[in-house]
């Protein structure tokens, strides 16, 4: 039976309908200013468009695999949490409860078929399996007993944990195990141990492979031992199925670890005084194998029956930290209420040096974007009324070479999220940096990706904006031959314009990124007008 519960283991990551004053208001575009030395002069392709008096929400398909959808979660903003590690002394108060957990026959048979056709057991596996089926029914049992949840400090137990009778009477402690081989690569393996000690050694010898540190080797370790203990014992408490969320990532002591909260940038205080007015939003995403906070900010005195724009800004990190300057726009009436949507990894994961931003917002930025199409927006329009159309999609840096991407491949795709790109500060010389991307030529990002060899108009609109003073900023990246990033904004405003593409255009007298909150609040201003 243990070999059967250590399987079933694995089966187990345009304006809203009322603006400002309850009416509808026209829009247009931002104005476009640009700084030439120390005169400001008005460019834009843009003309204003009356919106309709009534929109209604946009229905975007959701292709998120089944996998996706059961590990999403939307919660209350979580950022502010202070996150306590475990407690390491295995002398103090430790309390151990319990899930039993049941799994009927027919979700079990339908667990292995589908786990069958994926490829992801054998035959052997399958008929073993299919066979243990046939025995319980024939008993008349209904049901199969899973491995149970065993939490220790309200942390559950990663590690599978030995019944009381193993190990007795020379009875071996044995499962099926995934584990890491020597170069790195995935295997499983018959494993089997003949006292508790040995596990104890194998978890540790584990551990290291993975990159665990000595301390939360040592938890680990204790939880396990504290576990076992608490089985045979039967000191525990018994908690009711159904009780555990195996997904929810907090109860899993490395989060405590792992914890790199202090690498957001925002003020404390501000976004305290409007963290009831956003959910949180943890989603993951199979293609990029990664995990995702999204903070959805509500604007005020939202109604759940009205129809909102997205303002969807990427590095989440930095910009949630500018919600709350933008949401106070739309208190003061200076804006209409629009939903502000933002996107960064969730928090245990860290990257300082930015690798981890720099490989999907420029190398993987395809299947980004089709992370953003496909999965995230349809899942918000399901969970919230927005008018997909009247949207913005912004990004700076890296991330303005992800909405140039963006708006250029929008063609490609049903779903249609976004009718607004900002493209800021676009480090477009970053997609030849260390020829990380070896199927990317100039070619392609001179020619907009052949945006315009496929269709004769663009109905998105851009603003283009960067900082006057921001070439030197990163001049010891640019290799010979590399235009600069305002080179690079030269050359796509000129592109644009050829194009006659709904273009509005910024220099902004800042490097890189200082002048970022400021754009932020003057786009918000001037495309969602109170």
């Amino acid at each position: 039976m243990k070999k059967l519960v250590t399987f079933l283991l694995l089966l187990a990551m345009t304006l809203p309908v009322t603006a400002c004053d309850n009416k509808q208001e026209n829009t247009s575009q931002p104005e476009s200013t640009v700084q030439q030395e120390s005169s400001i002069t008005t460019e834009s392709n843009t003309a204003e468009t009356e919106q309709p008096q009534t929109v209604s929400p946009t229905k975007l398909t959701n292709k998120m695999t089944e996998m996706e959808l059961d590990l999403v979660k939307r919660h209350a903003l979580t950022l502010l949490d202070e996150i306590e590690k475990p407690n390491a002394d295995p002398q103090a108060e430790h309390q151990v409860s319990v899930e039993f957990v049941t799994i009927t026959c027919d979700e079990y048979r339908k667990n292995v078929e589908t786990n069958h056709e994926q490829n992801w057991i054998t035959d052997e596996e399958y008929e073993a399996a299919m066979e243990d089926i046939r025995i319980a029914e024939e008993k008349g049992e209904d049901s199969f007993p899973l491995n149970p949840y065993i939490l220790v400090d309200g942390y559950i137990v990663q590690r599978l944990v030995p019944d009381a009778d193993d190990f007795n009477d020379g009875k071996p402690f044995n499962f099926v195990a995934g584990t890491m081989g020597e170069n790195g690569e995935w295997k499983e393996e018959n494993v089997s141990f003949d006292s508790f000690e040995e596990y104890l050694d194998y978890i540790r010898e584990q551990d290291s492979k993975f990159g665990y540190t000595e301390e939360e080797i040592e938890i680990e370790l204790l939880h396990v031992q504290l576990a076992y203990d608490a089985l045979k014992s039967g000191d525990y408490e018994t908690l009711p199925e159904g009780s555990v969320d195996p997904n929810d990532q907090s109860l899993c002591f490395w989060y405590a670890f792992r914890n790199y909260r202090s690498d957001w940038e925002f003020d404390r205080d501000a976004v305290e005084a409007i963290k009831d007015s956003v959910d949180e939003i943890n989603i993951y995403d199979e293609e990029l194998g990664k995990e995702f906070v999204v903070h959805v900010t509500l604007p005020p005195d939202y109604d759940k029956d009205k129809t909102y724009p997205v303002f969807f800004l990427t590095d989440g990190i930095w910009r949630f930290g500018n919600c709350p300057e933008l949401r106070k726009c739309m208190e003061n009436g200076e804006a209409a209420p629009v939903i502000l949507v933002s996107l960064y990894y969730c928090y245990n994961i860290t990257d300082p040096d930015q690798w981890m931003r720099y490989g999907d917002l420029v190398i993987d930025r395809n299947k980004l974007l089709d992370f953003i199409t496909d999965n995230l927006m349809p899942y918000l329009c399901e969970n919230y009324n927005i008018d997909c159309a009247n949207s913005t999609l912004y990004g700076h840096s890296d991330g303005g070479v992800f909405t140039h991407n963006a708006v250029f491949n929008s063609d490609r795709y049903e779903n249609q999220p976004f009718g607004h790109y900002i493209i800021g500060s676009p480090a477009l010389w970053g997609l030849y940096h260390y020829n990380l991307d070896n199927n990317m030529t100039n070619d392609d990002v001179l020619n907009d990706y052949g945006y315009f060899d496929r269709n004769e108009t663009l109905d998105k609109s851009i603003f283009l904006c960067a900082g006057s003073l921001e070439d030197p900023d990163y001049e010891h990246y640019y290799r010979e031959g590399d235009d600069t990033t305002l080179e690079g904004v030269a050359k796509l405003k000129e592109r644009f314009e050829a194009h006659d593409v709904d273009l509005t255009y910024k220099l902004y007298e800042s490097h890189h990124y200082q002048y970022i909150p400021e754009m932020l609040v003057e786009y918000l201003k001037r495309m969602y007008p109170c």
